[in-house]
This record gives structure tokens, sequence and C-alpha cells, in this order.
């Protein structure tokens, strides 16, 4: 009976074999990333983040539709990686949609996205020499519970072709959407202080920053004004803060106010400073067309010296500069815009794009910086770390002040050779490590039964230009996004840089760090694609038909002649 049906026997084995594999399988799954960049295996903060996630967490991709290849690899990226997502927490639930599926709904759509800020791109398709216009969301909005967040897909780079663009967005995609899950799941801790008191720059003008930095961590203003009369008291208020952020003050701090930020930073709390160490202003000098600019006393050059850094009181002229918009011709309706480079306007990129060294993550995989009217910073050597984020370009120098800054200098055609060898110059620092205070070995301000030399470990970033976080006020005096400039209509990455900052300064979980990922994308190059558009389709799919008839036809010959006899 064995020997009888040796087949059936087989067949019950085989099925036996499957259904346990597919048993086992359901208790044990393990996934396998065979990429050279290991670009689908998430990182240990993204599974951290992603492990906390008890509810339905939903994620809705709008980038669906019809658009080019180079989104369409964007797509499949985004695709890849929310499927990581899922496979390590089945919480994750995602779907894309065509937010203009329906043709009749198009024009409220288009309102509605606009005014939830995700602004659709215009892209071109051209196909064998055919070219369309197509409307692309490069957004998806994550949401748990009664909390949501937009997820930028696509990163702005200025000058970059649409597939440039794309590999470094897919370089931003784990951390943009985890960044998004860790927004919406926890709850805020931190608490960020706004240091008022000594003519820091307005709300308004800072107001885009302070919207984004309230999704993540409590904000509140903190005036220095009580130091006068109670300053203990005011350093303990001042302690419940994790970071302190000092945008562009224009008076000089007192001793005192300076004790309090020293004995912050000694405390274990960590601080940005935005300082102009030159007064000027490019509102007032588009109004006189010429202008003085001079040293400004903060009173800060010993608390910034004894921490092992120095903001020079020189303005920064730089080849590679961002453009001003000027009105040449006639006045009145015939008044026209032309732009001009403006060499007190520095383009500054991350220091790993000039020298190829490896960036820190605050800097990684970021866009042109706008500077306005920045001044060198002098490193010096103590037992604080310090890292170099940004700097100006080889092709830029040092100019003493006083000087006089006049528009007309836009016409000025300067030559590489007079800036080559002065160039290179910092102009944002990080330090790190056990600062010792100012008041070390010093008479004290005001006294403090608690007052420590040196303490514990703190991080402080120093910006030589307070306008780095400056946003621009529409024409109903409502704020921009931080980083476009309205006269130009370029959109810089001083927004992502300032909130990398203090998500660096704040972050505990490492988040910050999945930004130095690197991917290896590889995009087709259509201009090749064109030119051998022919050619590629006979290769790829008349050749593999041709050779499938010919071994159709041999074999069935060979058959014939075999079976004929």
């Amino acid at each position: 009976m064995e020997n009888k049906n040796p087949n059936l026997k087989n067949l019950f084995t085989i099925i036996f074999i499957i259904m346990a594999v597919n048993f086992a399988g359901h208790f044990l799954f393990k996934r396998f990333d065979l990429t050279e960049d290991k670009r689908y295996t998430l990182s240990q903060t993204s599974l951290n983040i992603i492990s906390e996630v008890k509810e339905p967490l939903y994620v809705d991709v709008f980038l669906e539709g019809n658009f080019p290849g180079e989104f369409k690899k964007l797509q499949t990226e985004t695709q890849q990686l929310l499927e990581e997502f899922k496979a390590t927490n089945s919480n994750v639930i995602f779907q894309f949609i065509n937010p203009l599926d329906k043709e009749e709904d198009r024009d409220k759509t288009l309102q509605k996205f606009y005014d939830r800020g995700l602004m659709p791109l215009n892209v071109t398709m051209d196909e064998k020499g055919k070219q369309t216009q197509e409307i692309v969301f490069p957004w998806a909005v994550v949401s748990y519970g009664n909390k949501s967040a937009k997820v930028p897909l696509l990163k702005n780079m200025m000058g970059a072709s649409t597939a440039q663009k794309v590999v470094s967005s897919v370089q931003h995609l784990e951390y943009a959407f985890s960044n998004a899950f860790n927004t919406v799941t926890k709850t805020r801790e931190k608490k960020v202080a706004i240091i008022k008191g000594n003519g820091e720059l307005h709300d308004l003008l800072i107001a885009d920053f302070l919207k984004s930095v309230r999704e993540n961590y409590f904000i509140g203003p903190f005036t220095l004004d009580s130091v006068a009369k109670n300053p203990e008291n005011t350093l303990k208020e001042l302690k419940k803060y994790d970071l302190a952020i000092i945008a562009k003050p224009t008076e000089a701090f007192s001793d005192s106010e300076k004790q309090v930020l020293d004995q912050f930073l000694i405390n274990g709390g960590n601080t940005i400073w935005l300082v102009d160490q030159v007064n000027m202003e490019m509102d007032s000098l588009m109004e006189t067309g010429e202008n003085m600019a001079f040293p400004r006393d903060l009173n800060l050059n010993d608390l910034f010296f004894k921490y092992g850094v120095r903001i020079k009181p020189d303005l920064i002229k730089d080849i590679m500069a961002t453009p001003i918009s000027l009105a040449t011709g006639q006045q009145g309706s015939a008044t026209q815009y032309t732009k001009f480079p403006w060499l007190f306007s520095p383009m500054v990129y991350p220091v790993a794009n000039m020298d190829n060294s490896k960036t820190n993550a605050i800097v990684s995989n970021l866009d042109g910086i706008k500077f306005e009217f920045t001044n060198p910073i002098e490193v010096l050597k103590n037992d604080i770390k310090k890292t170099v984020l940004l700097q100006s370009s080889p092709y830029s120098k040092s100019v003493g002040t006083p000087t006089q800054v006049n528009l007309n200098m836009v016409e000025d055609r300067p030559e590489q050779k007079e800036f080559f060898g002065h160039g290179n110059l910092p102009v944002a620092v990080l330090l790190e490590g056990k600062f010792n205070s100012v008041y070390q070995n010093r008479v004290l301000p005001f006294a403090e039964k608690d007052f420590k030399p040196t303490g514990r470990d703190s991080k402080m970033i120093l910006i030589s230009d307070g306008d780095v976080i400056r946003n621009q006020l529409d024409k109903d005096y409502q704020p921009l996004e931080l980083g476009f400039d309205k006269w130009t209509n370029n959109l810089y990455a001083n927004k992502e840089f300032m909130l990398n900052c203090v998500n660096y300064l704040l972050d505990d979980n490492g988040l910050i760090n999945i930004r130095s990922k690197e991917v290896a994308l590889p995009i087709l190059d259509t201009q090749k694609v064109t030119e051998n558009y022919t050619f590629s389709q006979i290769q790829t799919i008349g050749i593999p038909i041709t050779l499938v008839l010919v071994f159709g036809i041999v074999f069935t010959f060979l058959r014939k002649k075999k079976y004929s006899k």
C-alpha cells in the first residue's frame, strides 16, 4: 500500500511542511535589508519611538497621481519606509491619496491645502519632447488621537535639479517621519525660554520659529528686567527651563544679568546666542541708501572669551552671496526690480560641503542658509569641545568697522584673488562640555549662595547673526515662513537650521542623529533615456521576445524531428 501511492505521500508531506513554515512565520518574523547603505533598516531611535505607539497612528501620503519618474522614486521610497514602520508596529496605518482625484473639487481641494500650509508644486513632465504641467503634493500628514503633524517629503534645494532634490529628500525621510511620530505621540516636557529685556527681536519677527518650536516644547518669554531687584529669584525661575534663546540683543547686558545667564549654563541649562557684534540693519539701509556700520557693545566679550570663542566686530563680505532686489529704471508703475548679489549677505553652507568632512547632525543634509551683516567668530583654545557648524565660503573676507555701507556697492565686481586665503570664517559654533564661570575667581555682581565656578555638562550654540532667526512680514504685517525672502522669492534653510539647533540641544533620545544617515540613490538620466528611447525598447522588450520566439521555433522543430520517426 505504501509503495502504491508514493506521490500521495509526498504531496501530504509537502503540504505539512508548507503549513508548518506558515505557522512558524506567524510567530517568528524577520525582514532582511540587502541594500548596501541599509536604507530600509530603521535606527534604534526610530524603533524606540514607534514602539511607544499603542493606538492606531494614521499616515496620509498625498504623493499620488501622474508625475515624473523622480517623484515616482520618492513615492516608492516613502512607501517602503512606511512598510518598515508598519512591520515593526501594526498600529501604523498608511495610505496614499490623490488629492486631485476628483476634478470637479479641484479648486476647493487646492484652497484647503493652501490653508493648511501644504503647498503644492508645479512640475513639468517631458516625454518624447511633449511637455505637460502637473501639480504634485509632496506632503504627508500624521494623525494620532487628536494631534496631527505635517511631514514634508521633498526638501527645498535652491539651484538643484529635481533628481538631486529627491536624493536629498530620501536621506531625510526617516528623520522626517520619526520626528512627526515623536511630535504626535509624546507629551511636551522640555521648556524653552525666549530671553527679553535687552532689545531682542519682537515676537512677531520670530513668530514662525516660535510656532514651530511650540509643537514639541513648552515655550515662553522670560524677561531679565527683574534681575535688578531680585537676581537670585530670577536665576531660580530661569533654572526651571531647559533652553534659553537670546535672539539679537541690541542693548548691553549688566554684570548681574550676565551672572544669571552664566549660572544657568553652569547648572546644566543650554543656550542659543544669536548676536550682532556690528550695528547695521538692512531695513534702514534700504530707506537711506547709505549707512555707517560700527561696533555694537553688548558687554558680552568676557563671557564668550571665558567659554572659548570671540565674535570680532567685523563684517564678512562673501562672493558666494544671496541676492537683493533693488528698484531700477523709472519710478511709478513702470518701476522694475533687478536682483543683484549682495556681498554682505553670505549664502552659507554646512562645513562638509566645502571640505568633505563629516558634518554634525545639526547641519547634515542642509541647503544654503542666508546670513546678513554677519561677523567672524574666532575659536579659542580651552577644554570645551567646539564644532564649527557653519562658515563663510573660501572666497570671503572680513572688513573692519567702522565702515561705510552703500547700496551702490552692488555694482562692484571684486576679483576672487582679493578674497583668496581670507575665507572659511566661522559664523556658527557649537560648544559642549563643563563650562567654567566667567566669574570664577572674581567678585560676584550679586551675592549667590549656590554659586558654582564649574558646572555640569551643558551645550551652547553661538551664531554671529541675529537675523538668521528673523522672519519677514507680508503686506498685512503677518509673519512669513522663516527663511523665505519675499523680495526674491527664495526659500533658504534658516528654519530647518534653527529647529535642528533646538532639537540637538534638547534631544534626549538621539532623534537628531538620524539626519546623518546617508543614502546612495540611483536616479535615471532622463536625457540619456530620451536619446536612446527606441534602442532601450528594443534592448529591454524586443530582444527578450525574439529570444523566446527563436527558442520556441527551435524547440518545436527538434520535437517534431524526434517524434516524426
